[in-house]
């Protein structure tokens, strides 16, 4: 079997973790890898013998890479998506696709004509805390309000890509696995309403020193969800909660730990680990592409939250409900 040669663009967290996972697997090696900072791409470059280089558009063009991990800033996801299935790559994108609805959807398309692989990151699929949260749900019979918070205090507010708004995107945007753990476990969304607030930027591009993201999701059953997003130095404790609340008991998520509540007891969910997720990721990414196995999850699936999460930042300019079509 050819080992799969893989370019990685970006140098931060994913792109480390990406690195090791493929540089330990036998099925493929790092062919190059291109960041923003010379210093670090040549740091990261040196632990797997890889190429190292400043322009990501000169990566996807490189004869020996086979696959474009792309694990920079949001902003630049969509362009450096397509430029690689134009090149004839195979594609694994970190979410969010697409900061656009429009350009996510035209790779897509691409994809589809070049035949090649496109795989939208969604590690929060794959945790314990998704699992436990899924392996409830029938216990608590129908499901109809779930309250899902995460309000991360960071003081001072970094600096970092993260609180740009022309580079992280909307929050519920650049935040998108929120939302797409909500609709893979109830389903489709109908309407949403929602509403935004920043602290310290007057641009986009301009750094914000906090922001605070709400959302209401109605979904096709009926279920009524309230999602609520934040980070910075305007908040003052953090808070990492899930409540999922049924006919016939409840779910509470609070950090790691989870109970499921029945009308005669309470009981600790089994939440498994969060770590090694991208590494499982890129082991079925490796799978899929040697054997044809399945993945866990499809960029459909991706694009769909992407536009739910595109009605909400469109709710939050317009102050009205949004229809999600």
């Amino acid at each position: 079997m050819t080992s799969i040669g893989i370019g990685i663009v970006g140098t931060g967290y994913a792109a480390r973790t990406r690195t090791d996972a493929f540089h330990q697997d036998g099925r493929s090696h790092i062919a190059a890898i291109a960041g923003r900072d010379p210093e670090k791409t040549t740091t990261l470059a040196q632990t797997c013998g890889a190429i190292a280089l400043t322009d990501w558009q000169a990566l996807v063009h490189r004869d020996d890479v086979d696959l474009v991990v792309i694990t920079t800033i949001n902003r630049d996801h969509g362009a450096i998506a397509h430029a690689a299935l134009q090149a004839g790559k195979h594609v694994v994108v970190e979410y969010p696709l697409s900061l656009d609805v429009a350009e996510a959807e035209q790779i897509l398309d691409l994809a589809r004509a070049q035949q090649k692989l496109l795989h939208v990151e969604h590690i929060e699929l794959l945790s314990g805390i998704h699992t436990a949260i899924a392996n409830a749900l029938p216990h608590i019979g129908t499901p109809f309000y779930v309250r899902y918070s995460n309000l991360n205090p960071q003081r001072p507010a970094p600096d970092r890509w993260t609180y740009r708004i022309d580079l992280f995107g909307f929050p519920l945007i650049g935040a998108l696995a929120r939302i797409n753990r909500l609709i893979h476990l109830f389903g489709s969304v109908t309407r949403v309403a929602a509403q935004s607030r920043f602290w310290g930027n007057m641009l986009p591009s301009d750094p914000f020193t906090s922001c605070l993201a709400t959302a209401q999701l109605t979904f096709s059953s009926g279920l009524v969800a309230e999602l609520i997003y934040g980070k910075g130095e305007a908040l003052w404790q953090a808070e990492r909660t899930l409540a999922v609340h049924g006919e016939k008991g409840a779910i509470k998520i609070d950090g790691e730990a989870g109970t499921l509540i029945l009308p005669d007891r309470e009981q600790p969910l089994d939440m498994g680990s969060r770590r090694g997720l991208f590494a499982k990721d890129t082991a079925m990414v490796l799978d899929h592409l040697t054997t044809g196995a399945s993945l866990y999850f499809f960029p459909e699936a991706s694009l769909y939250a992407l536009k739910v999460a595109d009605a909400m930042r469109q709710s939050t300019e317009t102050g009205e409900s949004v229809k999600v079509l």
